[in-house]
């Protein structure tokens, strides 16, 4: 029962590390800040969510402590487009 506990404990502590570390969506550009790049996604759905899910993901691999979508358009197949900030 102990190792249990132990084990929840330890996924949970994980999991918020993780989601600490995560680029945060923002909807202007940070205070004196200049965009450190782009990054650009292509989901083949029309959920507006899997979009924003793979713009978030690239910009965390690109190191972003933040990101701001810049575009998004499409039918069956979706694109968009994200500024990054360091």
């Amino acid at each position: 029962m102990k190792s249990i506990k132990m084990t929840l404990a330890a996924i949970a502590l994980s999991t918020l590390s993780v989601s600490a570390f995560a680029a945060q969506q923002v909807e202007s550009t940070p205070a004196q800040q200049q965009p450190a790049g782009v990054v650009s996604a292509q989901v083949n759905s029309s959920n507006l969510s899997a979009l924003e899910a793979k713009l978030a993901a690239k910009a965390e691999a690109a190191g972003a402590k933040s990101y701001r979508i810049t575009s998004a358009s499409g039918n069956n197949t979706l694109f968009g487009t994200a500024e990054i900030y360091n």
